[in-house]
């Protein structure tokens, strides 16, 4: 249970989100200020931000027009007493900073100067695990929460309350104003996450650690990383060492490749833990592994290297099943990860290995299940798995266009759960419409509006909402060269399917989403972050980042 935070304490923040006064008289200087303080609140227009305009759509929102609060420049961050939740308020700092350019000391005192955010724990479990409680009055802010993680989340919608203009990297001008009244929030689903593709092409630590940053920003909390494929290996194996070496050292078109070493990743797994964000790796087996091959023959069906692949064709490559040497590289391989991994999961990937069939296919896949449990891990893999037998808390990752799926329902009648990612809605390396310069368009052409309408817990038919995890966008990268790039194709309709995985069924409005999406396209552009200006959203008119340039490889692939 989390320790007491300062509503234990006499004196503490209130629900209200009042901050306390010293017990003594406050000084001509405080009251000055309190003075003046009062006085621009009364001078100032209302907040540039209804409180409603938050995405994901919060569960319930009551604004309160007359307790509108400006930050100001004194602002103290206050959290409870409790390690987690003190590096969620110096994140909240870090956010805010840059362009207000106001100090923000956070402290865990719970006598704080008037006027300020209070982050505070609780014992209240009422809204999960994930879930909080935002209030704004005249007096301040606080979030509340039973956990660092549902105060986190909390951050991330106080942050879409200020006005755009906090996302500058660089002080400006403003009345950093918030709207009145209070949040009470808690996800839909407990599994919200996107993919990012390494392996087609390779992206750089930093690359990846700003995509965990637009995850978190709307409240995502997966990062799953496709880290091998034909067409390069990006994860160092110390036991296997050729794989990097040899296995990583292409890309699609003939590039450079790369890879990341065992510091890197756990660079990245750190960064996204510190951002509430679960990294979850994926070994592609049996197939989509001819860098593997290139790098050891020995794995290969002929003990033959085949030449390295740089173009984009699917379902050639296999590691031998019949092989036991095979399975000592999948052990070797999957402990090494799983021992860099702190998250609960494994991801084997599974999908398009059309030369491994029948019994032989669902025979290495029962023993690669097998050999994740022997990490301590939970297997993970696309929805190819489902007619291999079950093992506890598998999972299969559904990426079809067609809802009738009898297989996938049998598994989920024998105990799987699903991540919902149909191809022809939340693949978001599928053209927004024919003119898109990236992507391809086997799944069809996928706008804001088609990534966000459907309803994953009624998307695979006959499968419960209960069997349902979760939802995740996957962003392959054959055409997709550069983190202008990958942000031109995960925005706007990245937060598309946010607001599925997190918001109640019951505020599904497209109409009202394409409104509150819309002011997002400012604080993007004042971030500096590259955006499709997508026609369907009414984006104010401050002219959105232009797009990036077109790709030179654009061949279309089955998955």
């Amino acid at each position: 249970m989390p320790s007491p935070g300062p509503t234990a304490t006499p004196g503490g923040p209130g629900p209200t989100g009042s901050m306390p006064l010293s017990a003594h008289e406050p000084d001509a200087a405080t009251l000055a200020r309190s003075a003046e303080q009062a006085a621009g609140e009364l001078l100032a227009p209302p907040a540039p931000v209804r409180l409603a305009d938050v995405v994901p759509a919060p569960q319930q929102v009551e604004p309160d027009p007359a307790g509108d609060w400006l930050l100001p420049p004194d602002a103290v961050i206050v959290a409870s007493a409790d390690p987690a939740a003190l590096t969620v308020a110096a994140h909240l700092a870090e956010l805010l900073r840059p362009a207000t350019g106001y100090p923000l000391p956070v402290t865990d005192t719970t006598r704080p100067a008037a006027g300020g955010i209070a982050l505070v724990l609780n014992d209240d479990d009422s809204l999960g695990a994930e879930g909080y409680r935002l209030a704004v009055t005249r007096a301040g802010v606080t979030i509340t929460a039973a956990t660092a993680t549902g105060l986190f989340h909390g951050v991330q919608t106080l942050r879409q309350l200020l006005p755009p203009a906090i996302e500058s990297p660089a002080p400006v001008t403003e009345r950093w104003m918030l709207p009145g009244g209070t949040i009470t929030d808690a996800p839909r689903f407990s599994y919200r996450g996107a993919m990012l593709d390494v392996a087609r092409h390779f992206f750089d630590v930093e690359d990846v650690l700003r995509v965990v940053d637009h995850l978190a920003r709307y409240k995502l909390n997966h990062l799953h990383l496709h880290l091998t494929d034909d067409q390069g290996w990006r994860i160092a194996v110390d036991s296997w060492p050729r794989l990097t070496t040899v296995g990583g050292a292409t890309e699609v078109g003939g590039g450079p490749g790369g890879h990341y070493t065992k510091a890197d990743y756990r660079r990245i797994v750190s960064y996204a833990a510190a951002r509430h964000v679960t990294v979850i790796p994926e070994i592609d087996l049996p197939g989509h592994t001819n860098a593997a091959l290139v790098a050891y023959p020995e794995l290969a069906p002929d003990k033959v290297a085949p030449p390295p692949y740089t173009g984009t064709e699917v379902g050639f490559s296999y590691v031998d099943p019949a092989d036991e040497r095979t399975y000592d590289f999948i052990a070797d391989v999957l402990g090494e990860i799983a021992a860099l991994t702190p998250g609960p999961w494994l991801h084997i990937g599974g999908d398009e290995a059309f030369k491994v069939k029948g019994a032989v296919y669902t025979g290495f896949v029962e023993r690669t299940q097998r050999i994740v449990a022997d990490t301590g891990k939970t297997v993970v893999g696309w929805h190819q798995l489902a007619p291999a037998a079950h093992v506890d808390g598998r999972v299969l990752q559904w990426w079809g266009t067609n809802g009738e799926d009898p297989a996938t329902l049998e598994a989920v009648r024998r105990g799987a759960r699903l991540i919902l990612s149909p191809g022809n809605h939340a693949y978001l390396d599928m053209k927004y419409d024919p003119d898109t310069p990236l992507g391809q368009d086997w799944a069809g052409l996928i706008d804001v509006r088609r990534a966000y309408d459907w309803d994953p817990g009624s998307h695979v038919t006959g499968v419960p909402d209960a069997a349902v995890l979760g939802v995740e966008a996957p962003l392959w990268t054959e055409s997709v060269t550069s983190l202008a790039e990958i942000e031109f194709m995960l925005l706007p309709r990245l937060p598309a399917i946010a607001e599925l995985g997190w918001s109640p069924r019951a505020t599904h409005d497209w109409a009202a989403f394409r409104d509150r999406l819309a002011g997002h396209g400012p604080r993007w552009a004042a971030a500096g972050i590259a955006f499709h200006p997508a026609p369907d959203v009414p984006w104010p008119a401050a002219p959105p980042l232009p797009a990036p340039r077109a790709a030179t490889e654009s061949t279309p692939r089955r998955r």
